[in-house]
Formats: structure tokens, C-alpha cells, sequence
């Protein structure tokens, strides 16, 4: 992880909206043999007693299933909008050019949940990332049968986390002309480079307030 401070955000309740905002996210293990796995699922958050909790489901029998099992120790990554910057935009042109980006990295302790909690993940996943109550594949739309297999194929689990790191390099070490040319060329590039100059842009005024 990138530690220099000039890139780290102060507030925690935005580290955790930029979470919530990306949460289709990187869970990585390792199993036994110190072999790494990984894989990319949508997640749910909840609060208990100042705490946070990561909650999800996977297939059962693949590696990472087999990997979580030996060690419960996971990383999780969440990523955000990236782009290329160029040295050429910046008024002092002879320098590196370099990458901004956002990522955290949330690491805690996992332990697998059963029978009705799977299910409960089942329903809460389904209504939070359909967002409507009218859909017709909600979990309770879902028949008995089609269940009954369906859980006889992943696992659910609820991850403790017990540190969050992050970077979010936005090229806040630049002078203010640099700074906006930059913004000037990432919004006229791709929906990368647009996320990258929004989430500069909701920073420019504090950054350079005089």
C-alpha cells in the first residue's frame, strides 16, 4: 500500500462511503501451502458496537472455498476510478509521469455462516443490489426448489475487519495550474479518466482554499 500521507483522506465516514460505492470488490486468502487466491464479489456492510463487518457468499468445493477453510485470515480490496497522468500536463514537464487512482484495503478475520444466516445473505443481497421492492427476482420471488439447490452450491460468510488502509492519489501534491490542466485533460478522456477528474474536482477547492 502507498503511505504517503499526502494522498490519504482524514475523514473515515468517506473511506467507508467509498467502500460501500465500489463493493464489488477483491477478497484474497491464502490457503495452507502459502499459495494466494482471489475472487471478485459484491459484499454487505453492517455496524455493530463501533464494529465493521463485510458479508457475502461464494461457491463451495473451488479453491478459495478450500483456502478459506485452512486459514481465515482474508484481505479485502475495493477499487475506484484510475487513469494514466502525464508528465506533459503538469508545468514543470521534466518529471515522472505517474497513475492516480483509489483503492482500499480492509483485512480482518472471516468465519462461515449457516443455515438461516445463509439464506438471510441470500435475501439482503438480492433487495440491496436490486434496489426494488417490485422485482420479480428478489430472494422471497425465488421458488423453494431453486433454493434448496442453490444453497447446496455456495457458502456464506461474515468477515471481522480489523484494519482499513487506503490511498486516494489525486494528484494532491500538484501546484494549482498543474492540478487543473490535469482535470482538463482526464474529463475530456474515458469514463476512467471522467471518475478520476470528478472525485479531483469534489477536492480542488479545499485543496487550494486560501
Amino acid at each position: 500500500m502507498y503511505t504517503l500521507p499526502t494522498f490519504k483522506e482524514k475523514d473515515p465516514a468517506v473511506i467507508l462511503e467509498f467502500m460501500k460505492a465500489h463493493s464489488f470488490a477483491m477478497l484474497m486468502a491464502v490457503d495452507a501451502e502459502q499459495r494466494p487466491v482471489a475472487t471478485q464479489i459484491p459484499f454487505l456492510f453492517a455496524e455493530r458496537e463501533g464494529q465493521l463487518y463485510l458479508r457475502g457468499h461464494i461457491m463451495k468445493g473451488n479453491d478459495h472455498h478450500k483456502a478459506l477453510e485452512q486459514n481465515k485470515q482474508v484481505l479485502v480490496v475495493f477499487s475506484g476510478p484510475h487513469a494514466y497522468i502525464s508528465a506533459s500536463w503538469y508545468e514543470n514537464k521534466q518529471q515522472a509521469s505517474t497513475w492516480n487512482y483509489m483503492s482500499v484495503h480492509a483485512r480482518g478475520e472471516l468465519s462461515f455462516l449457516d443455515g438461516e444466516e445463509l439464506l438471510k445473505t441470500l435475501d439482503d443481497t438480492t433487495g440491496y443490489y436490486e434496489n426494488n421492492p417490485a422485482s420479480p427476482s428478489l430472494y422471497k420471488e425465488l421458488s423453494p426448489e431453486y433454493v434448496m439447490r442453490l444453497t447446496k452450491a455456495i457458502v456464506a460468510f461474515e468477515i471481522r475487519i480489523t484494519s482499513i488502509e487506503h490511498v486516494f492519489k489525486l494528484s494532491q501534491n500538484r501546484d494549482q495550474k498543474s492540478y487543473e490542466n490535469i482535470l482538463a485533460k482526464l474529463e475530456a478522456g474515458d469514463p476512467n479518466a471522467q471518475g478520476v477528474a470528478h472525485e479531483m474536482r469534489k477536492r480542488k477547492d479545499q485543496l487550494f482554499a486560501s
